[in-house]
Protein backbone atom coordinates (compact mmCIF):
# COMPACT_ATOMS: atom_id res chain seq x y z
CA UNK A 1 0.00 0.00 0.00
CA UNK A 2 3.04 2.22 1.07
CA UNK A 3 4.48 1.70 -2.03
CA UNK A 4 2.28 2.07 -4.11
CA UNK A 5 1.31 5.69 -2.60
CA UNK A 6 5.04 6.43 -2.95
CA UNK A 7 5.10 5.33 -7.14
CA UNK A 8 1.98 7.85 -7.45
CA UNK A 9 3.70 10.58 -5.73
CA UNK A 10 7.10 10.42 -7.46
CA UNK A 11 4.68 9.87 -11.19
CA UNK A 12 3.02 12.67 -10.22
CA UNK A 13 6.17 15.16 -9.29
CA UNK A 14 8.79 13.24 -11.04
CA UNK A 15 7.00 11.86 -14.20
CA UNK A 16 9.14 8.84 -13.84
CA UNK A 17 6.56 6.41 -14.58
CA UNK A 18 5.48 8.13 -18.16
CA UNK A 19 7.96 5.40 -20.09
CA UNK A 20 6.91 2.72 -18.04
CA UNK A 21 2.96 3.63 -19.06
CA UNK A 22 3.31 4.20 -22.69
CA UNK A 23 5.23 0.87 -23.09
CA UNK A 24 2.12 -0.80 -20.76
CA UNK A 25 -0.17 0.85 -23.50
CA UNK A 26 1.36 -0.64 -26.29
CA UNK A 27 1.23 -3.86 -24.60
CA UNK A 28 -2.22 -3.48 -23.27
CA UNK A 29 -3.57 -1.73 -26.79
CA UNK A 30 -4.05 -5.53 -28.71
CA UNK A 31 -6.09 -6.91 -25.56
CA UNK A 32 -8.58 -3.58 -25.78
CA UNK A 33 -8.91 -4.29 -29.50
CA UNK A 34 -9.51 -8.06 -28.93
CA UNK A 35 -12.25 -6.99 -26.21
CA UNK A 36 -14.02 -4.62 -28.22
CA UNK A 37 -13.67 -6.49 -31.30
CA UNK A 38 -17.41 -7.92 -30.56
CA UNK A 39 -18.81 -4.88 -30.31
CA UNK A 40 -17.14 -3.38 -33.47
CA UNK A 41 -18.28 -6.48 -35.52
CA UNK A 42 -21.36 -6.30 -34.82
CA UNK A 43 -22.06 -2.60 -35.41
CA UNK A 44 -20.03 -3.00 -39.28
CA UNK A 45 -22.85 -6.52 -39.38
CA UNK A 46 -25.19 -3.79 -38.25
CA UNK A 47 -24.15 -0.44 -40.83
CA UNK A 48 -23.66 -3.51 -43.70
CA UNK A 49 -26.68 -5.15 -44.00
CA UNK A 50 -28.47 -1.85 -43.09
CA UNK A 51 -27.01 0.19 -46.29
CA UNK A 52 -27.90 -2.62 -48.28
CA UNK A 53 -31.42 -2.88 -47.48
CA UNK A 54 -31.94 0.56 -48.22
CA UNK A 55 -29.99 0.45 -51.18
CA UNK A 56 -32.57 -2.83 -52.19
CA UNK A 57 -35.23 -0.62 -51.34
CA UNK A 58 -34.26 2.53 -53.34
CA UNK A 59 -33.15 0.52 -56.39
CA UNK A 60 -36.95 -0.90 -56.29
CA UNK A 61 -38.10 2.48 -55.76
CA UNK A 62 -36.00 4.05 -58.69
CA UNK A 63 -37.01 1.03 -60.88
CA UNK A 64 -40.95 1.31 -59.69
CA UNK A 65 -40.16 5.19 -60.82
CA UNK A 66 -38.44 4.30 -63.86
CA UNK A 67 -41.28 2.31 -64.97
CA UNK A 68 -44.07 4.92 -64.20
CA UNK A 69 -41.87 7.88 -66.60
CA UNK A 70 -41.49 5.22 -69.54
CA UNK A 71 -45.46 4.81 -69.44
CA UNK A 72 -46.18 8.01 -68.87
CA UNK A 73 -43.52 8.72 -72.10
CA UNK A 74 -45.41 6.42 -74.19
CA UNK A 75 -48.82 8.25 -73.66
CA UNK A 76 -47.47 11.39 -74.23
CA UNK A 77 -45.84 10.06 -77.58
CA UNK A 78 -49.80 8.50 -78.01
CA UNK A 79 -50.99 12.06 -77.65
CA UNK A 80 -48.37 13.62 -79.37
CA UNK A 81 -49.67 11.38 -82.81
CA UNK A 82 -52.75 11.96 -82.50
CA UNK A 83 -52.74 15.34 -82.12
CA UNK A 84 -50.89 15.39 -85.48
CA UNK A 85 -53.85 13.71 -86.65
CA UNK A 86 -56.17 15.67 -85.65
CA UNK A 87 -54.64 18.70 -87.19
CA UNK A 88 -54.28 16.91 -90.49
CA UNK A 89 -58.03 16.59 -90.12
CA UNK A 90 -58.56 20.51 -89.51
CA UNK A 91 -56.68 21.44 -92.08
CA UNK A 92 -58.40 19.22 -94.15
CA UNK A 93 -62.06 20.42 -93.06
CA UNK A 94 -60.49 24.13 -93.76
CA UNK A 95 -59.77 22.93 -96.96
CA UNK A 96 -63.08 21.21 -97.61
CA UNK A 97 -65.12 24.62 -96.75
CA UNK A 98 -68.24 22.36 -95.56
CA UNK A 99 -69.58 21.41 -92.17
CA UNK A 100 -67.39 18.68 -90.55
CA UNK A 101 -67.42 16.64 -87.35
CA UNK A 102 -64.53 14.70 -86.08
CA UNK A 103 -65.77 11.44 -85.06
CA UNK A 104 -63.71 8.27 -83.28
CA UNK A 105 -63.25 4.84 -84.34
CA UNK A 106 -64.46 2.30 -81.74
CA UNK A 107 -64.53 -1.02 -83.73
CA UNK A 108 -63.49 -2.25 -86.80
CA UNK A 109 -64.98 -5.22 -88.86
CA UNK A 110 -62.05 -6.29 -91.20
CA UNK A 111 -63.02 -9.64 -92.76
CA UNK A 112 -62.37 -10.81 -96.34
CA UNK A 113 -65.76 -10.30 -97.56
CA UNK A 114 -67.08 -7.23 -95.14
CA UNK A 115 -65.41 -4.10 -93.51
CA UNK A 116 -66.87 -1.86 -91.91
CA UNK A 117 -66.01 0.54 -88.84
CA UNK A 118 -68.26 1.84 -85.79
CA UNK A 119 -67.57 5.71 -85.10
CA UNK A 120 -68.72 7.40 -81.71
CA UNK A 121 -71.07 9.65 -83.13
CA UNK A 122 -74.86 8.99 -83.89
CA UNK A 123 -78.15 10.67 -84.46
CA UNK A 124 -77.56 12.61 -81.14
CA UNK A 125 -74.45 14.13 -83.37
CA UNK A 126 -77.13 14.55 -86.11
CA UNK A 127 -75.57 11.59 -88.07
CA UNK A 128 -77.67 10.88 -90.64
CA UNK A 129 -77.71 7.14 -93.08
CA UNK A 130 -75.86 8.14 -96.15
CA UNK A 131 -73.66 10.29 -94.77
CA UNK A 132 -69.94 10.89 -95.92
CA UNK A 133 -67.11 10.09 -93.77
CA UNK A 134 -63.05 10.70 -94.52
CA UNK A 135 -59.84 11.34 -93.33
CA UNK A 136 -57.19 13.68 -94.05
CA UNK A 137 -56.63 11.94 -97.14
CA UNK A 138 -59.71 10.82 -98.72
CA UNK A 139 -62.93 8.95 -98.39
CA UNK A 140 -63.61 6.34 -96.40
CA UNK A 141 -66.79 5.30 -96.98
CA UNK A 142 -70.86 6.31 -96.20
CA UNK A 143 -73.24 5.97 -92.70
CA UNK A 144 -75.18 2.67 -93.40
CA UNK A 145 -77.01 2.66 -90.01
CA UNK A 146 -77.74 4.66 -86.73
CA UNK A 147 -77.95 4.67 -83.50
CA UNK A 148 -78.05 7.28 -80.56
CA UNK A 149 -74.67 7.10 -79.60
CA UNK A 150 -73.14 5.39 -82.65
CA UNK A 151 -73.11 4.43 -86.01
CA UNK A 152 -71.53 2.25 -88.78
CA UNK A 153 -69.75 3.16 -91.40
CA UNK A 154 -69.58 0.72 -94.65
CA UNK A 155 -65.93 1.21 -96.25
CA UNK A 156 -65.54 2.11 -99.71
CA UNK A 157 -63.34 -0.81 -100.08
CA UNK A 158 -66.40 -3.75 -98.82
CA UNK A 159 -67.42 -5.27 -102.04
CA UNK A 160 -70.96 -4.22 -102.16
CA UNK A 161 -69.57 -0.58 -102.27
CA UNK A 162 -69.47 1.50 -104.73
CA UNK A 163 -68.12 5.09 -105.11
CA UNK A 164 -69.16 7.21 -108.76
CA UNK A 165 -65.58 8.55 -109.47
CA UNK A 166 -64.28 10.37 -112.50
CA UNK A 167 -60.97 10.97 -113.21
CA UNK A 168 -59.81 14.11 -112.05
CA UNK A 169 -57.17 15.23 -115.38
CA UNK A 170 -59.90 14.26 -118.09
CA UNK A 171 -63.04 14.16 -116.28
CA UNK A 172 -63.47 10.15 -117.25
CA UNK A 173 -66.43 8.51 -115.17
CA UNK A 174 -67.06 5.30 -113.81
CA UNK A 175 -68.01 3.26 -110.56
CA UNK A 176 -65.18 2.35 -107.88
CA UNK A 177 -65.95 -0.95 -106.29
CA UNK A 178 -64.34 -2.16 -104.08
CA UNK A 179 -62.34 -5.43 -104.16
CA UNK A 180 -61.91 -6.60 -99.78
CA UNK A 181 -61.31 -10.44 -100.74
CA UNK A 182 -58.29 -9.38 -103.28
CA UNK A 183 -56.06 -7.01 -100.94
CA UNK A 184 -58.18 -4.01 -99.99
CA UNK A 185 -58.20 -1.72 -102.86
CA UNK A 186 -60.74 -0.78 -105.86
CA UNK A 187 -61.69 -1.56 -109.57
CA UNK A 188 -63.14 0.19 -111.67
CA UNK A 189 -65.30 -2.46 -114.40
CA UNK A 190 -67.16 -1.56 -117.95
CA UNK A 191 -64.57 1.04 -118.82
CA UNK A 192 -63.77 0.48 -122.51
CA UNK A 193 -60.38 -0.75 -123.34
CA UNK A 194 -59.92 2.41 -125.23
CA UNK A 195 -60.97 4.76 -122.19
CA UNK A 196 -58.27 7.42 -121.67
CA UNK A 197 -56.81 6.32 -118.18
CA UNK A 198 -53.68 5.59 -117.19
CA UNK A 199 -51.49 4.62 -114.12
CA UNK A 200 -51.24 7.50 -111.98
CA UNK A 201 -54.27 9.47 -112.19
CA UNK A 202 -56.26 10.57 -109.34
CA UNK A 203 -60.34 9.40 -109.00
CA UNK A 204 -62.31 11.63 -106.83
CA UNK A 205 -66.06 11.66 -106.39
CA UNK A 206 -68.12 12.59 -109.27
CA UNK A 207 -71.08 14.18 -107.03
CA UNK A 208 -73.39 11.58 -109.19
CA UNK A 209 -75.84 9.64 -106.92
CA UNK A 210 -76.27 12.70 -104.32
CA UNK A 211 -74.21 10.83 -101.91
CA UNK A 212 -70.56 12.45 -102.14
CA UNK A 213 -70.25 15.65 -102.86
CA UNK A 214 -67.85 16.11 -106.01
CA UNK A 215 -64.27 16.59 -105.69
CA UNK A 216 -63.58 14.56 -102.73
CA UNK A 217 -60.07 12.58 -103.21
CA UNK A 218 -60.89 8.43 -103.22
CA UNK A 219 -58.14 6.88 -105.00
CA UNK A 220 -55.04 6.67 -107.44
CA UNK A 221 -54.83 4.19 -110.22
CA UNK A 222 -52.52 1.32 -109.58
CA UNK A 223 -52.76 -0.54 -112.70
CA UNK A 224 -54.54 -0.09 -116.33
CA UNK A 225 -55.00 -3.96 -117.92
CA UNK A 226 -56.24 -3.92 -121.63
CA UNK A 227 -56.52 -6.98 -122.87
CA UNK A 228 -56.61 -7.59 -127.11
CA UNK A 229 -60.25 -8.75 -127.89
CA UNK A 230 -61.49 -7.24 -124.65
CA UNK A 231 -64.50 -5.30 -124.64
CA UNK A 232 -63.22 -3.84 -121.17
CA UNK A 233 -60.09 -2.98 -119.36
CA UNK A 234 -59.10 -3.97 -116.03
CA UNK A 235 -58.61 -0.70 -113.91
CA UNK A 236 -57.69 -1.14 -110.30
CA UNK A 237 -56.66 2.07 -107.84
CA UNK A 238 -55.00 2.07 -104.10
CA UNK A 239 -57.60 4.25 -101.81
CA UNK A 240 -55.62 7.80 -100.79
CA UNK A 241 -57.73 7.00 -96.95
CA UNK A 242 -55.90 5.03 -94.72
CA UNK A 243 -58.58 2.60 -93.88
CA UNK A 244 -56.64 0.14 -92.14
CA UNK A 245 -54.91 2.24 -89.05
CA UNK A 246 -57.01 5.87 -88.79
CA UNK A 247 -58.44 6.71 -85.39
CA UNK A 248 -60.23 9.48 -86.55
CA UNK A 249 -62.49 10.84 -88.92
CA UNK A 250 -64.58 13.30 -90.46
CA UNK A 251 -68.26 13.53 -90.63
CA UNK A 252 -69.16 15.69 -93.78
CA UNK A 253 -72.51 17.63 -94.07
CA UNK A 254 -73.48 18.98 -97.89
CA UNK A 255 -73.48 22.76 -97.54
CA UNK A 256 -77.11 23.79 -98.89
CA UNK A 257 -76.75 26.86 -101.52
CA UNK A 258 -79.21 29.31 -101.87
CA UNK A 259 -81.75 28.91 -104.38
CA UNK A 260 -80.76 31.21 -107.13
CA UNK A 261 -83.42 34.34 -108.00
CA UNK A 262 -85.43 33.78 -110.77
CA UNK A 263 -85.41 36.53 -113.56
CA UNK A 264 -87.84 38.64 -112.81
CA UNK A 265 -86.40 38.86 -109.16
CA UNK A 266 -82.85 39.83 -110.68
CA UNK A 267 -84.96 42.19 -113.04
CA UNK A 268 -86.78 43.86 -109.69
CA UNK A 269 -83.71 44.31 -107.88
CA UNK A 270 -82.18 46.88 -110.21
CA UNK A 271 -85.47 49.07 -109.99
CA UNK A 272 -86.04 48.56 -106.20
CA UNK A 273 -82.48 50.44 -105.91
CA UNK A 274 -83.27 52.62 -108.12
CA UNK A 275 -86.46 54.20 -106.21
CA UNK A 276 -85.50 53.37 -102.59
Amino acid sequence: MLVSLALMILDHRFKHMESLRSVLSVVVYPLQLAADLPRSAGDWLSETFATRTRLQEENSELRRINLILQARQQKVAAVEAENQRLRYLLDSAFQLGERVLIAELIAADFDPYRQQVTINKGRRSGVYAGQPLLDAKGVMGQVTHVNPTSSTVLLITDPSHATPVQVNRNGLRGIAIGTAGSGGGLELPHLPNNADIRVGDELVTSGFGGRFPSGYPVAEVTAVERVPGQPFARVTARPHAHLDRIREALLVWKLELPPLPSQGEAGAQPAERENP
